[in-house]
């Protein structure tokens, strides 16, 4: 009797041994199981930040693109045909000794150098617009402000002429334009001015010595 209780405290004890370890193994494949999902979970976290990391710089990217894109279409919209077109009319008036007309020629010039939008100028090019900018706004203003004071607005538009002449060179034009050259005027030191016309009309003497000149240059 006393071997039949042992044998069935032993089956006991064995019984109970076996379901702890069992569920020590399941505790363990649970914790387990429990990490792997976390390190999937932290793995899936970090690939879509990365992924939204390059998403972001995409963006960016295009987004730079696209304004560096549209300030190069601004720039190509800049053109000094405007500023040719009114100084052209300033000439010639002086052409024809007309010094209020050149006066309001000079007026019209000064307003449209006004309007210029400097976001259109080209980057590289700015540094060196601004300087004939200022002088030609400079010298529109002055021959502007001086009817009836014909030799001075001739002297202004010497300067003004080789401002014009420097626009040109740094930006082109589409108009045949001509520079032309007076060698007697400010005293034998000479002037130039541009024509849109290849025969010579001298706006610094007008009808005094209207062919005195010759053409230098063709734009």
């Amino acid at each position: 009797m006393k071997n039949i209780f042992f044998s069935i405290a032993l089956a006991t004890v064995a019984i109970i041994s076996l379901s702890c370890n069992q569920s020590s193994n399941k505790s363990n494949d649970q914790q387990a199981n429990d990490s792997t999902t976390i390190s999937e979970t932290k793995d899936l976290s970090s690939a879509t930040q990365n992924d939204t990391d390059s998403t972001m710089a995409l963006i960016d990217a295009t987004a730079k693109k696209t304004e560096q894109q549209e300030v190069k279409e601004v720039a190509q919209n800049f053109s000094i045909a405007p500023i040719v077109k009114d100084y052209l009319v300033l000439k010639n008036a002086l052409v024809a000794d007309n010094d209020r007309a050149a006066a309001n020629a000079g007026k019209q010039l000064f307003a449209t150098l006004n309007k210029v939008d400097m976001k259109t100028i080209p980057a590289n090019k700015h540094k060196e617009f601004m300087d004939i900018f200022e002088n030609a706004k400079e010298n529109a203003e002055h021959i502007g402000d001086n009817a009836g004071k014909i030799d001075h607005q001739r002297e202004h538009l010497a300067s003004l002429s080789k401002d014009v002449s420097d626009l040109i060179a740094l930006f082109g034009t589409t108009q045949k334009l001509y520079q032309d050259y007076c060698p007697m005027y400010n005293d034998g030191k000479g002037a130039v001015w541009i024509s849109e016309a290849k025969a010579i009309k001298n706006p610094y003497y007008g009808n005094q010595m209207l062919t005195c000149g010759s053409v230098k240059k063709e734009f």
